[in-house]
């Protein structure tokens, strides 16, 4: 049960008497601040700025100033007091995950108008000061004791994080892809959206009649898009791997065939579209209550992936979030607890990744596990649990024990926590966009225009799959 909040009158209050409030900073606190100060200042947002060889941004003062403030207002004096002025040094960023302690303490006292003089100064869990400084309140006159009321749970909801991607794949030249199958009025309508965006290059492939017929049905104009027969979608899908691998299109994107049938001839033994990596599936979510874009994988293909195939599933989101722009993503092996427990494979598969990650098998990211949800992505859930992580807490990656665990959590995250998935599948020579008829435009746009940067940001670095 919460604990009633009293206050200390002046009459009561002694020089030397303090009182402190706890809280772990966390993932969305600097995103927060932001909007509701408007202070937008590369300091506290941009990592490169904010002292951040501990790899993430560091909070806003105002963080800090206003742990002190709760403090004055709840503790000592509490309820009823006036503040009048406050004046801080900063000393040291506070970051994610850092555990902050607010305490003020009584220096001086005037009779004459109630005012109350108080040392101010905040420490983390390393010892270190983070803020100190001095406040100056009117202390209540009469006691009062309130019941304690639970903070407002506040929600950002932040522009859609897909803009950047989206605004970058539409300032380039459409690129040729092959629509598969796209005999459904929802498979039509997306080949339609993404040239309309300026994003794809659109060729239908499957029969020709069915493909006009849904054209019909969706009151669209197939006028300027190129149509390319087969007998069935069977054919289509062989014919657009064809295509794939002598480079007559680029990326591929699944109409109205099952995902089976389309991955089938994708990895085929002599498709020309694979390479030494399995195939994988991403989600690359925005999540409106989490502080940055996150890929879940992998929830669509691999449905119970052996140690190796986690390796690759690992390697395959890093690569992903590297050309995104994320230089060491940090990946967390999910699991049921964080401990390793032989009764558990996932806790197994979790910490040989980890090792595999150490010595050099799983590059260019971040790599620990077991983690479960909480830890990976929860600063204040890490701390309780005293885990000491680069990733805990901050993850970019979730990298689920099978389809099953992982298409639940995307879902879950799709329909409870509002979040839009782009689905890429990822290990062929060229990106494959898998979506499903019940994703919203924004998914769709996003999942053409991640494609879209893959090819030309592989081509940019001279990287031929």
């Amino acid at each position: 049960m919460t604990e009633a909040l009293k206050n200390h009158t002046f009459a009561s209050l002694r020089i030397g008497d303090e009182a402190s409030l706890t809280r772990t900073v966390g993932v969305n606190d600097i995103s927060m601040v932001a909007a509701l100060s408007g202070d937008v200042s590369p300091s506290s947002l941009e990592p490169v700025f904010a002292g951040a060889s501990r790899g993430h941004s560091a909070a806003h003062g105002s963080w800090t100033a206003a742990m002190v403030a709760a403090v004055l207002g709840t503790r000592l004096p509490g309820p009823g007091t006036i503040q009048l002025e406050q004046s801080f040094r900063f000393l040291v960023p506070a970051m994610p995950g850092d555990t902050v302690t607010a305490t003020v303490r009584v220096r001086e006292k005037h009779d004459a108008d109630r005012v109350v003089r108080l040392e101010a100064f905040c420490i983390n869990q390393r010892g270190e000061r983070v803020l100190e400084g001095s406040a100056t309140v009117i202390a209540p006159e009469t006691d009062m004791t309130l019941p304690a009321v639970p903070a407002p749970q506040a929600v950002l909801l932040p522009a859609s994080r897909y803009t950047p991607f989206i605004d970058e794949a539409r300032s380039l030249p459409p690129i040729r892809a092959a629509i598969v199958h796209p005999c459904s009025r929802a498979a039509i309508l997306g080949a339609i959206e993404v040239r309309d965006e300026g994003l794809l290059e659109p060729l239908l492939i499957g029969p020709e009649a069915r493909i006009r017929a849904a054209a019909a049905e969706a009151g669209v104009s197939l006028d300027g898009i190129d149509i390319e027969g087969t007998e069935h979608s069977h054919a289509a899908a062989a014919r657009a791997v064809e295509l794939a691998a002598s480079r007559r299109v680029e990326v591929l994107v699944k109409g109205s065939l099952h995902s089976d049938e389309l991955l089938g001839a994708v990895v085929a033994r002599d498709s020309g579209l694979r390479t030494a990596r399995r195939i994988s599936h991403a989600y690359v979510m925005d999540v409106p209550a989490y502080g940055k874009p996150v890929i879940v994988t992998d929830a669509a293909i691999n449905i119970a992936p052996t140690l190796d195939h986690k390796r690759d599933i690992a390697q395959n989101a890093i690569d992903l979030m590297h050309l995104l722009g994320v230089d060491q993503p940090r990946l967390a092996v999910l699991a049921a607890a964080e401990t390793v427990n032989a009764a558990m494979p996932a806790t197994l598969d979790a910490a040989a990744l980890t090792v595999m990650a150490a010595r050099g098998q799983i590059t260019g990211g971040l790599v620990d596990g077991p983690l479960a949800f909480d830890n990976a992505i929860s600063p204040e859930a890490a701390q309780t649990k005293g885990i000491a992580s680069a990733v805990a807490g901050q993850a970019d990656i979730l990298l689920v024990p099978d389809l099953e665990a992982g298409n639940m959590l995307a879902k879950q995250l799709i329909y409870f926590a509002g979040a839009t998935a782009a689905g890429l599948v990822l290990g062929a020579r060229v990106p494959i966009v898998l979506t499903s008829r019940a994703d919203p435009l924004s998914a769709r746009i996003a999942s053409a225009a991640l494609a879209k940067l893959i090819v030309t940001r592989n081509v940019a670095q001279g990287v031929r799959t």
